[in-house]
């Protein structure tokens, strides 16, 4: 039977080039590092080092059975920190972006009372509308809209659900009429903002995409929310974003009869080794909120 403590012996000594120096190391005699390397040896029935008097290297078949060795003790350590993770102390900072709309007004609260729950951790929480490199910046996850379709990224789905609706005030339905049509948004005052670094102004709406245009942009998808909240014109949102001030009379729904394209949300991190347990547990906090929340 192969002992684990051998296997980090053998990793430590071949680190080393020295069984001298693996043994300061771990706080052994070299003799018992030896010792371990002997009976890994008997139990692969092969040598791992050629030794000599001056020197320790190891053989091709050392070579070959070094990857397996790193292999097995990261598999042994991803598997203890997957136990341990719903109940290990959260400690270190964990920095999240996500859009300004859905960050401002549905996460802020959620992440304020994560943190709460976990007193040694720090959190920095960046709102942009542009898309961050989460391989250049400083950034763990990113809370994103979309379909993830790099695979080079990471996808956990939070609300898969999601999708976009038309929506205006009231008071603006009053004054300006009720589109039936997606045509009918050629006359009437559409509100801009950014996606993706462009003007998001080709929307879908059933089977038919509508090239809309208006007299009020911004790059702050939050601004926009806010305008349609006044009157200034009719949104193209995220559920998500309005499904609080669509319950609460704010703003209605346009065109029911013709669905917006979906809009799923996701925790993107750049590979499955960062997720770390206090990433895991973000994601099972943000999925439990998320399906609570009403759909259309």
């Amino acid at each position: 039977m192969i002992r684990i403590d051998d296997l980090g012996l053998f990793i430590r000594s071949a680190a080393l080039g020295s069984f001298t120096a693996a043994a300061l190391e771990t706080d052994l005699l070299p003799g018992q590092v030896a010792a371990a390397i002997k009976r890994l040896e008997r139990e692969l029935d092969v040598r791992l080092f050629a030794r000599t008097t001056r020197s320790l290297r190891l053989t091709a078949e050392g070579e070959q059975y070094l990857p397996t060795a790193h292999a097995v003790l990261e598999a042994l350590k991803q598997g203890k920190e997957n136990l341990r993770g719903e109940n290990a102390t959260l400690r270190g900072v964990l920095q999240v972006t996500a859009p300004s709309d859905l960050g401002r007004n549905i996460l802020l609260p959620w992440l304020t009372a994560f943190r709460r729950q976990h007193p040694e951790l720090t959190l920095r929480f960046v709102l942009s509308d542009q898309m961050a490199d989460l391989f250049r910046d400083p950034v763990d996850v990113a809370i994103r809209y979309g379909s993830n379709e790099d695979a080079n990224y990471v996808a956990l789905p939070l609300a898969p659900w999601n999708h976009r609706v038309l929506v205006a005030s009231p008071d603006y339905v009053q004054r300006h009429g009720q589109p039936t049509t997606p045509d009918d948004l050629l006359q009437h005052a559409c509100l801009l903002y950014l996606q993706a670094g462009r003007v998001y102004d080709k929307w879908c709406l059933g089977t038919q995409t509508i090239q809309v245009c208006g007299p009020l942009f911004s790059d702050d998808a939050d601004v926009v929310r806010r305008w349609a909240l006044d009157g200034e014109g009719i949104a193209y949102k995220s559920w998500l974003d309005v499904s609080a001030d669509v319950s609460a009379g704010r703003l209605l729904v346009l065109l029911p009869d013709y669905p917006g394209e979906a809009s799923p949300l996701s925790l993107v991190c750049p590979h499955r080794k960062q997720i770390t347990p206090a990433v895991s547990q973000l994601y099972s906090w943000l999925s439990n909120q998320f399906s609570c929340m009403a759909r259309i």
